[in-house]
């Protein structure tokens, strides 16, 4: 059976924060207001080191997690990150990571080379003048979709994430998926969500999976494909031509906690259960006092195993208020 929550759900995924800086200031996740010059970023010695990662993801694969997913704030702000995957790569799960795509170009080799098996970049729009509106940084897009084109050419196999903002960058979502279906590259929308209190989410600034695919639907033509495995968040489409296919992220319209399999770490060691939990489980500490690989093990069995998050299904006027973590903080 494995290590499973009270709700039945296995462990089966493990999402690593690397570092809560970015290079990018986007207006859903870390906006420049608020991440300006006097907010305090974690200190590099309150970050785990690499072998402290790697010593965790041990830890949790032997608990029957399949994959890792490497995430930040921007986990290619985190010097010589290389050296982590390689540490990484020998744990035999499947190793992947998410990235705004600014630094892929000097890294994607160098990632391919230390065992990374999958990539996926954040891309929110085509429009140049869009895309440095919502990255609020001046960031040009062609640097990123440099960045995409380095990473194929390195093997990795590339999926693309597009955040979507009604009145920002919806007028986006068919120039995106005619582009990237042209060249071979899985395009997953994501509705726009209330992770933390930080960038002013309002349920009106929500397009729904249904209106994504409707639009795509009327354009391109589209057929649903079954999920490949549980608690595989992206609700899959194939468009009827065989032009590959499209993922809608429906955590607002069309919850999927009833199969959430994924547990978060952040970049000082604290770990969640939930992309909206409000407190996380200190591992650092455990770490750092002289903990075994067995004591850390009955840690996390303990946290998961007791564990019974459903926020989006139960999400309502009574949950905007909750404290919740940031998404700068501990990733996607």
């Amino acid at each position: 059976m494995g290590l499973r929550d009270t709700f039945g759900r296995p462990l089966h995924d493990l999402r690593i924060s690397v570092t809560d800086r970015c290079n990018f200031r986007c207006v859903y996740c870390m906006p420049k207001e608020v991440y300006g010059r006097d907010h305090r970023f974690l200190d590099r010695r309150e970050l785990l080191d690499f072998e402290e990662i790697a010593r965790v993801a041990r830890v949790f694969v032997a608990s029957g997690v399949q994959k890792i997913r490497i995430t930040g704030g921007e986990p290619l702000v985190r010097r010589d990150l290389e050296l982590l995957i390689a540490q990484l790569a020998p744990l035999g799960a499947d190793l992947t990571l998410t990235t705004n795509g600014s630094l892929l170009p000097q890294k994607a080799q160098l990632l391919a080379d230390a065992g990374l098996r999958r990539i996926t970049v954040s891309l929110d729009s085509l429009d140049d003048e869009v895309f440095r509106a919502l990255n609020d940084v001046d960031f040009p897009v062609q640097r990123v979709l440099d960045g995409i084109d380095a990473a194929a050419a390195a093997g990795l196999p590339v999926k693309v994430n597009a955040v979507v903002k009604r009145g920002q960058n919806d007028h986006q979502i068919v120039p995106l998926a005619a582009f990237f279906r042209e060249r071979g590259h899985t395009l997953r929308f994501i509705e726009y969500m209330d992770v933390g209190h930080t960038n002013g989410w309002r349920l009106d600034d929500v397009v729904p999976a249904a209106e994504i695919v409707a639009r795509l639907d009327e354009e391109f033509g589209l057929e649903p494909v079954e999920p490949g495995y549980r608690g595989e968040v992206a609700r899959r489409w194939r468009y009827r031509d065989g032009g590959g296919e499209v993922g809608v992220i429906a955590s607002v319209t069309q919850p999927f906690c009833g199969d959430c399999t994924r547990a978060r770490l952040s970049a000082e060691g604290k770990l969640f259960t939930c992309l909206f939990a409000v407190r996380g489980h200190d591992l650092r500490a455990l770490m750092r006092s002289g903990a075994s690989d067995e004591e850390l093990e009955t840690a996390l069995q303990g946290v998961w195993s007791t564990r019974g998050d459903r926020y989006s299904e139960l999400r309502s006027a009574a949950t905007t208020d909750l404290p919740k973590v940031e998404m700068s903080y501990i990733g996607g």
